[in-house]
């Protein structure tokens, strides 16, 4: 099958982005780091992870959630598995064509059987209550295909045996009823529960006003990798100082020095001063992987406090990672991380989720 691998973004989305800690628990650039989703303390949290199994692939959160994903032999197309975490989760089948291309087609077929779609928003959905039926006879199947009305598309099930009997390991449904793929006759109540979610709380909103600064702080300016940032971008004077700066309290104040540009992915370097643009930290934020200094096409929301980034693998941005964080007061934390790796034409609210969180009640 012929898959287009998720595109190396300028300075790479997490390793190359890194910021090494010391022991002391201070980053590179001198900041406290915040808190790593990868290393929470609460047990009943899951670790993220990710397998490949021929083509293909199965990444699942810290929520306990699993999706698999597998595509199209050639051209751009896809076929989903979600498998949420506990005993009476029910699984979903979806399949879409493309980022536009519309499904005209209500079945998909399996080995010559045709099962039908309900499609809406163009994407194609199985019926909850004939999933698990079907997911059996795809992991079964040696073929797999959908019309488009012109042509017909193939789905690979090479690897989908293994994606889905590697599901009901990590959420221990193994020999159990709510098996997707190897039963027995342990009961639903023999599952372990979903884990459960962080509570992320946002810090209150302050106000913007009396911003009015149109270039850095020296003390910004004279940071190495600030003059690194700079170094990178004079080729476009207008980006290179296309500065941010937001208050995050009443004396901490976020800039945003741009860091390098794209053909679609611009990147930024975020700093921390007091109001005198003095003592100036640069911002480590956590991913479930690396932390992340440059964050790519990053947007900062006063009003929530939220800081988005959305680093794209492809223009068309159907595969990259996406990325919110939540300012409590102290630290950027992760509230929600979702990563494609395959160009599939998969929108980015349908790809797995591997970091998500709940608001403080």
């Amino acid at each position: 099958m012929r898959r287009i691998p998720l595109v190396l973004l300028t300075l790479g989305l997490t390793s190359g982005l890194a910021a090494c800690q010391s022991e002391a628990g201070q980053t590179a650039g001198g900041a406290t780091a915040p808190d790593s989703p990868a290393t929470s303390s609460d047990p009943a949290t899951a670790v993220p992870e990710s397998r490949t199994f021929s083509d293909w692939t199965v990444v699942c959160g810290n929520d306990g959630t699993c999706t698999a994903f597998g595509g199209v032999e050639s051209g751009t197309g896809w076929l989903r598995i979600v498998m949420p975490a506990g005993p009476e989760a029910v699984p979903v089948v979806e399949l879409g064509m493309g980022m536009d291309a519309e499904i005209l087609q209500r079945t998909l077929t399996l080995d010559g059987r045709a099962y039908g779609l309900d499609v809406r928003d163009n994407v194609a959905r199985v019926a909850a209550e004939r999933a698990r039926a079907l997911i059996a006879a795809l992991a079964g199947a040696r073929t797999a295909a959908i019309g488009t009305g012109d042509d017909t598309l193939e789905f690979s099930v090479s690897g989908v045996s293994a994606a889905l009997l590697w599901i009901d390991e990590r959420q221990g449904r193994l020999g159990t009823v709510t098996a997707l793929i190897r039963k027995g006759d342990a009961p639903a109540s023999t599952v372990p529960a979903a884990p459960t979610l962080p509570v992320v709380a946002a810090a209150p909103a302050v106000a913007q006003t009396g911003l009015t600064a149109t270039q850095l702080p020296d003390a910004v300016e004279d940071l190495d990798p600030v003059r690194t940032c700079r170094t990178d971008t004079d080729f476009n004077p207008d980006f290179q100082y296309d500065i941010q700066q937001y208050r995050l309290a009443a004396d901490t104040v976020l800039w945003g020095v741009p860091c390098f540009m794209g053909a679609y992915n611009t990147g930024y370097l975020y700093v921390l001063t007091d109001n005198a643009g003095a003592s100036p930290r640069i911002v480590s934020l956590p991913t479930t992987g690396e932390a992340m200094e440059t964050p790519i096409n990053p947007e900062y929301d006063p009003a929530t406090r939220r800081l988005e980034a959305f680093g794209k693998g492809r223009g068309l941005g159907d595969c990259g990672t996406v990325h919110q964080w939540i300012w409590t007061g102290r630290a950027f934390v992760l509230e929600h991380e979702r990563r494609m790796e395959a160009c599939m034409g998969v929108t980015a609210d349908l790809w797995p989720v591997t970091w998500d969180t709940r608001p403080a009640t």
